[in-house]
């Protein structure tokens, strides 16, 4: 079975920095169930092949189990982690970096009505389904490589490339099709949602990045939704606070300065949206931050 021997092959190879000798590809190992733990993921494909795992997107939460993946078509701010994992049968997963360049040009060599056409609407920024035997074997070949170093500058990019294609003809097909073409709506909204990570300290204006989505703002405001789980606003304010999390490990005395450098022009709701978010004031959280980072 494709999925026992990706499991022995991610159980033997698993590091603590997660790479591995094939560019863009990932291994998750988990030998316990890990507390909810706000990260962002990257462009990816993300095969589960032991144990269960739990991502949180707004108020969407998915469940993806042994031999199902995630894919994550822009990047966005998430709550990530193993809920069932142990020493004896730990979490084992799997994740391939995408590229919209990759993805472009498998879609340009495929023949023409070999996929459907490409929907206006936006879909998800992350979807959950169940693997193929089809694509379970193809993962199986590519992490077979990893006993096969001289293999890989050859075969790696071959596996790769069928790969995508068994995601671009699956279930999941709608999303990964928009994400290979630059003018799709999901990429006229991940310009957008990178647009506001680069600026998540300052104030912006939907109706202007609705203009440079060339969408109403109505439009605008319904494909954010789609893809982000979010509104624009309620987007920014996850970027703030994890941005604010992350400079607290450092800099846990200075709440009130580190409050104004993600955006806040009131501490009082710099705290109370951080304890909603985090479960604990910010004082409180960077305390246990700073002393969890200090060895």
């Amino acid at each position: 079975m494709p999925l026992d021997e990706i499991r022995a092959l991610l159980d033997r190879h698993a590091r603590p920095d997660l790479s591995t000798a094939v560019d863009d590809v990932l291994i998750f190992k988990a030998d316990r169930p890990q507390p909810p733990t706000p990260t962002t993921y990257p462009k990816v494909v993300a095969l589960v092949a032991a144990g269960t795992k739990r991502c949180a997107l707004g108020e969407r939460v998915y469940e993806y189990h042994a031999g199902q993946f995630l894919i994550a078509s822009v990047e966005l701010p998430v709550t990530s982690y193993f809920a069932k994992a142990s020493p004896k049968l730990p979490g084992l997963g799997v994740g391939l970096i995408l590229h919209p360049a990759a993805v472009a040009e498998v879609l340009l060599q495929s023949a023409s009505g070999d996929l459907p056409d490409i929907d206006d609407a936006a879909p998800p920024g992350i979807a959950v389904s169940t693997a193929s035997t089809e694509l379970l074997d193809a993962f199986a070949r590519l992490l077979r490589l990893l006993d096969q170093r001289r293999d890989i500058p050859v075969l790696a990019p071959l596996i790769k490339r069928e790969i995508l294609w068994r995601l671009l003809t699956g279930d999941q097909g709608a999303i990964l099709r928009q994400f290979g073409l630059p003018d799709s709506s999901l990429n006229h909204i991940a310009r957008s949602v990178q647009w506001i990570r680069d600026h998540y300290n300052e104030p912006f204006r939907v109706e202007r990045l609705a203009q440079q989505a060339g969408m109403s703002v109505s439009a605008f405001h319904r494909n954010f939704q789609a893809v982000t789980a979010m509104s624009p606003i309620q987007f920014q304010k996850q970027i703030r606070l994890q941005r604010a999390r992350l400079l607290l490990t450092a800099g846990p005395s200075d709440i009130a300065g580190i409050s104004r450098r993600v955006g806040y022009d009131s501490p009082s709701q710099f705290s109370r949206e951080y304890r909603r978010q985090f479960g604990a004031p910010p004082s409180q959280d960077a305390a246990r931050l700073h002393s969890r980072s200090a060895p």
